[in-house]
C-alpha cells in the first residue's frame, strides 16, 4: 500500500515512515500542504496520514480540499499531539476516519491503518461522489449537477473506471484490457471514441470541477481542474 504523510517535522515524518515500511507500507513524505496538493495530481495513494498543524495549512482544511475535490475512497488518519477532544471531534465530522495522538505507538499505528484498509476494500460505496459528479452503481447510472446522464453500457464502464481513479494515468492499451478484456483484438480507436463521448455527455471538460485530458501518444487522465490550494486562514 502507497501512504502518504503530510508532516512537516522532519524527524516524526521519518519515524512514521520507519514504522509504517516495517509493517509492508510503501510511503512518501511531503513536508508541506501544498507539496501534497501538488502530488496528488498524478499519484493515487490508498491512504493519507495528516499532522493537523502543519507550517502552511492545517489538517482540518487539508482534509476538507481533499474531501470535495479527491473524494470519499480513500480513507484518511490524522496524526497529531493534540488531545483536545473538539479536536477530535472536529476531525472526525470534517472527514477524518481516525485519530492518534503522539507519541505514537508503532504496533497500534499498522493495526489502525490495516482497520481501515480492510473496511475501505471490504466495503464498496454504493454512490461514489466526486464534485458534482455521483456515481450511483447499484443502478449504474450517473448524474451530473443531479441530473442523470445516459450512458450505453461501455460508456459507464469506463467512467466508473476512471471516477474510481482519479488523476492516475492510463495508457489505452491499459484502458482497452480492463474495461473490454483482456484478450480483447480492438483497435485503440476504441478508446479513443469513448473518450471523446464521455467528454462531451458527462462534460468532463473543466465546467464542473473535473475534466479528461490527453497525453499525446499514450492514454488519457481523469484530473481535477480546480486542484489549487484553498485560501488560508486560521483555524
Amino acid at each position: 500500500m502507497l501512504i502518504a504523510i503530510v508532516e512537516d517535522d522532519v524527524i516524526q515524518a521519518d519515524l512514521l515512515a520507519l514504522s509504517l515500511q516495517s509493517g509492508g507500507h510503501q510511503t512518501q513524505i511531503f513536508h508541506t500542504s501544498l507539496g501534497f496538493f501538488e502530488a496528488i495530481k498524478t499519484i493515487q495513494f490508498d491512504l493519507f496520514l495528516l499532522d493537523w498543524n502543519l507550517s502552511d495549512y492545517s489538517g482540518g482544511m487539508i482534509i476538507k480540499w481533499v474531501r470535495e475535490n479527491i473524494g470519499w475512497q480513500t480513507p484518511i488518519m490524522v496524526a497529531t499531539a493534540i488531545e483536545d477532544e473538539s479536536n477530535i471531534v472536529m476531525a472526525l465530522k470534517t472527514g477524518a476516519d481516525d485519530y492518534l495522538i503522539k507519541p505514537i505507538k508503532p504496533l497500534e499505528l499498522l493495526a489502525r491503518i490495516d482497520v481501515l484498509l480492510r473496511r475501505f476494500k471490504s466495503i464498496a460505496p454504493q454512490v461514489l461522489h466526486l464534485g458534482n459528479y455521483e456515481i450511483d452503481t447499484s443502478q449504474r447510472l450517473i448524474r451530473n449537477t443531479g441530473l442523470e446522464i445516459e450512458l450505453t453500457q461501455k460508456e459507464y464502464d469506463l467512467a466508473l473506471f476512471l471516477f474510481q481513479h482519479p488523476g492516475k494515468l492510463f495508457s489505452r492499451m491499459n484502458l482497452l484490457e480492463q474495461i473490454w478484456g483482456l484478450k480483447v483484438e480492438i483497435d485503440t480507436r476504441t478508446v479513443d471514441t469513448h473518450i471523446s463521448r464521455l467528454r462531451r455527455k458527462l462534460a468532463l471538460d473543466g465546467t464542473h470541477q473535473w475534466q479528461l485530458t490527453s497525453v499525446y501518444g499514450y492514454g488519457y487522465r481523469l484530473e481535477s481542474a480546480t486542484l489549487s490550494a484553498p485560501t488560508s486562514h486560521v483555524c
